[in-house]
């Protein structure tokens, strides 16, 4: 999101082997086409879309992972695999009752997307003793061939890797779509009208069940903000209200710069506090970020805290956009009248970062550390597909039972408050994690083994 650029920045000063933009040779998926000719209709002018990955480190890719303790030895910094996910979220015991998100589709919207998108999933599968899975590439539109000397390709080609193998890693069995649109998302006069066709389009032909999105753009940057105009952007919302109409859940990352956000240029910061879309939008589960700190199996050595470390922090607040929706009515002390995000929070500390393998740019190929909440929102994915699963359904609008089960004894809602730590950053003092709702972390992260359950109502 915001902080993708200037999270790159900081990181290249960390000669440490590991990069959210890496390398490419091979082949994509199985590639379909969408309706590329149908005519875009929707467009917002002077809005800069970013994707959300920001673990840039370095340019040379590792020809193995590191473990957690060589990460902390020799890089300075935590780093974390699939398998530890699974065992800090409590997946395993899922997987023990054969949910692995089995006949459920998880739909990933990227500009450009990856060329070597199943060859590098099917070596972080064989690392991480991952079964393979066939990605379908649909391409919406004009996409250009694929230039790894173009740093906006390889940027969104690192998101896209990034956004495929966490899904995976969670969701094993689930069907993964990686929609490529063809328009850079830059601060974005276009490229969200193209994402959310493309969206809409999905949808009505009953592909998706849950949508995940690593990216966004700061409300204040849309044409009319400024006015109280917000119409270019509520008129990008069809997608959305389209997945509500089909029960298609929807998730966005909250950001990686804090309590701001970038401005039109894509790089200064807001030196107040700012929101972002699709985050901010009521029909979206906004998935904010939190610092793990894991052993080499996993194991919490440290209750969870608000991803802020000195490469990025976890986006929230409240829209300067939209009003407070029904389900946050009782977090409105939070809140006041103004939607809150995030909703839920998952693993984006760049001190944490994930494993990726990204062989896009032949001059990059190999093992890269990733961090930021483009992170975090697939991992839910993975998550909302096994729930699905369980339920023998999509739940669609997720939010309502987010907040019910908030409600409950943490035992029974599979809710794990998250309670120290803050989303400051820059120069914007930020909010602090607390006991209950709060915008640094909404409602805490998961046990999965219980969320998921109580979640399908199973």
């Amino acid at each position: 999101m915001g902080s993708s650029h200037s999270l790159r920045r900081a990181l290249a000063l960390l000669a440490v082997g590991a990069t959210a933009l890496a390398a490419g040779t091979v082949s994509a998926g199985t590639t379909t086409s969408a309706d590329a000719s149908a005519p875009v209709t929707h467009r917002a002018a002077g809005v800069h879309v970013r994707p959300a990955s920001a673990g840039h480190v370095n340019a040379a890719g590792r020809t193995a992972p590191l473990t957690t303790s060589q990460c902390v030895s020799e890089l300075g910094i935590h780093c974390y695999s699939p398998l530890q996910y699974r065992e800090a979220y409590n997946l395993n015991a899922l997987y023990r009752e054969g949910v692995t998100g089995k006949g459920r589709t998880i739909v990933i919207v990227d500009s450009f997307g990856s060329p070597t998108i199943q060859h590098d999933l099917e070596v972080f599968d064989k690392q991480w003793g991952l079964p393979d899975t066939q990605v379908e590439v649909v391409k919406w539109g004009n996409v250009p061939p694929f230039d790894p000397t173009n740093p906006d390709h390889t940027g969104w080609a690192g998101e896209a890797t990034l956004d495929v193998e966490y899904a995976h890693a969670v969701a094993p069995d689930a069907h993964i779509i990686l929609v490529e649109t063809g328009v850079a998302e830059t601060e974005g006069t276009t490229g969200l009208p193209e994402m959310m066709d493309a969206e809409q389009a999905l949808i009505r032909s009953g592909r998706a069940d849950v949508i995940s999105q690593s990216f966004g753009a700061t409300e204040n940057t849309f044409p009319g903000f400024d006015k109280g105009d917000f119409r270019s952007l509520t008129d990008l919302r069809y997608a959305f209200k389209e997945a509500a109409a089909h029960d298609v859940t929807v998730l966005a990352s909250s950001g990686d710069n804090g309590a701001t956000d970038a401005k039109e240029n894509g790089t200064d910061l807001y030196p107040y506090r700012v929101n972002s879309w699709p985050s901010s939008d009521p029909l979206v589960t906004s998935i904010g970020g939190t610092q793990l700190t894991l052993d080499d199996a996993g194991r919490r050595t440290a209750p969870d805290k608000v991803w802020h470390d000195a490469y990025g922090a976890g986006g929230g607040g409240v829209s300067g956009v939209f009003g407070r929706p029904l389900y946050q009515a009782g977090v409105a002390k939070v809140t006041g009248d103004h939607r809150g995000t995030p909703d839920i929070s998952m693993s984006a500390a760049v001190d944490g970062g994930a494993w990726t393998y990204e062989s896009y740019d032949p001059t990059r190929t190999g093992w890269h550390l990733t961090g930021g909440t483009s992170e975090a929102a697939p991992i839910f994915s993975g998550v909302v597909a096994l729930a699905d699963q369980l339920a023998g359904r999509r739940l669609g609008q997720l939010n309502w039972r987010l907040y019910g089960l908030d409600l409950l004894p943490a035992q029974r809602s599979g809710l794990v408050d998250v309670t120290t730590g803050d989303n400051s950053w820059d120069s914007v003092t930020g909010y602090q994690a607390t006991k209950g709702y709060d915008l640094a972390s909404g409602l805490g992260t998961i046990d999965a083994a219980r969320f998921v359950h109580a979640l399908a109502g199973r």
